[in-house]
């Protein structure tokens, strides 16, 4: 019997001497593990990425706004309105802070410089339930609302626009033309994960907005959305029950009618986005499967055409004492080489397919060690699966009929 020192050099020896056949065995299981690292890495980056943007919400976080433009069932059409968040806050338990919303694009002026710009009309809540915080000045108060005055607070990008190193507290702006006053600036908050400019914002109070600037058709009242804060995560299953309840008997809607409102919790996010994760491994698991079985088909017809070319030295190894044990093990330990040098290679492709393919994303891989480990075991283990075969069809061949083949 063969020493395994020495089963294991001509192993090496051979795969020298067929580089072309060893170059295409490994391909395919460095396309296919260099396609489980990128896939996960990138599936791992999204899942991030969904999470911030979720985060970003605030963790006990709901959003109610209208579903469509529904009516009740004396047929009068019904909106979310300013009387709705106010019944909501006061007959709704286990709410922190809660902001309505209305929005608006406007053309904000000073001096002789325009910016385009986000309105954002709430109360003073809109701050906290946001994670916003004043940089400079204060905030709009509860006094600003009941008076709809024209003051304003404003993000930093509209503060450099229109004012670039000038203080922007005290001075007046125009918004369409109506004179506010700054009294706050926010801190910075930089971009969102959708790309947007979350600095580029003014709020003014929502009575104002109502008033002056945001002329919504069909209800002086009406609103775009209301943003809730819970005082748990746990408080907003309830919390969007008993808003569902409150707004359908506010709204007059009968048994059996569809909302004209949604009602949106951090929760039910959280679940979407787990239900999508569940989905999206097991689809990068299917791919890892399917590739990796290609790849080890792949080391199995290529090992198979090995034995037959190699018949001969099979042979006259044999002739010099080789056991059926020590051919079998050299082929074997050519397969799983091979698969190795692939699984590594893999590796190293699957990183850089990451790092590239999240240029198209805009979600930065994240490579854990756990999934390099696991598609490198994998492609080991299949090397020695698909590998057996081809060595244990070697090691069948008759030295006599070995040593004839041409």
């Amino acid at each position: 019997m063969i020493a395994g020192e020495e089963i294991l050099r001509s192993a090496l020896k051979s795969l020298r001497r067929n580089k072309s056949s060893s170059m295409l065995t490994t391909l395919g299981i460095t396309i296919g593990v260099g396609a489980v690292i990128a896939a996960f890495a990138i599936g791992q980056g999204a899942n991030k990425m969904i999470d911030e943007q979720i985060a970003a919400f605030g963790s006990n976080f709901i959003m109610v706004f209208s579903q469509r433009s529904g009516s009740s069932s004396q047929g009068s059409i019904r909106y979310i309105t300013i009387d709705d968040a106010n019944a909501i806050e006061q007959n709704v338990s286990g709410i922190d802070a809660l902001a309505p919303l209305v929005n608006a694009s406007v053309t904000v002026i000073y001096g002789n410089t325009n910016w385009a710009t986000s309105l954002v009309g709430s109360n003073a809540n809109y701050s906290y339930v946001q994670s916003r915080e004043i940089a400079k000045g204060r905030d709009i108060y509860d006094s600003d609302v009941r008076q709809g005055t024209k003051v304003a607070v404003i993000g930093q990008t509209v503060a450099e626009k229109l004012f670039g190193e000038e203080n922007p507290l005290g001075r007046s702006i125009r918004v369409n033309k109506i004179p506010f006053t700054i009294v706050g600036i926010y801190e910075k908050k930089g971009q969102s994960q959708m790309g947007s400019d979350q600095d580029d914002i003014i709020l003014i109070p929502i009575t104002t907005a109502q008033k002056r600037i945001v002329r919504i058709r069909g209800s002086v009242n009406r609103i775009q959305s209301i943003y809730i804060q819970g005082v748990s995560m746990e408080a907003l299953d309830y919390i969007q029950a008993e808003t569902e309840a409150l707004l359908r008997e506010l709204h007059k809607i009968g048994k059996g009618e569809p909302d004209d409102f949604s009602v949106r919790n951090i929760s039910q996010m959280l679940e979407a986005r787990k239900k999508t994760t569940s989905i999206m491994s097991m689809l990068l698991a299917a791919i890892a499967f399917i590739s990796l079985v290609v790849g080890g088909i792949g080391i199995m017809n290529i090992m198979l055409v090995s034995v037959t070319e190699r018949t001969k030295e099979i042979g006259v190894r044999m002739a010099v004492g080789a056991k059926m044990s020590d051919i079998r093990t050299q082929f074997l330990l050519e397969a799983v080489v091979l698969s190795n040098i692939g699984g590594f290679l893999g590796i190293l492709c699957g990183i850089a397919a990451g790092f590239g393919l999240a240029t198209l994303t805009q979600a930065p891989p994240i490579f854990s060690i756990a999934s390099i480990l696991l598609a490198w075991i994998f492609s080991g283990m299949v090397g020695v699966g698909f590998g057996y075969y081809p060595a244990y069809k070697a090691s069948l061949l008759n030295p006599i009929d070995a040593l004839k083949y041409e």
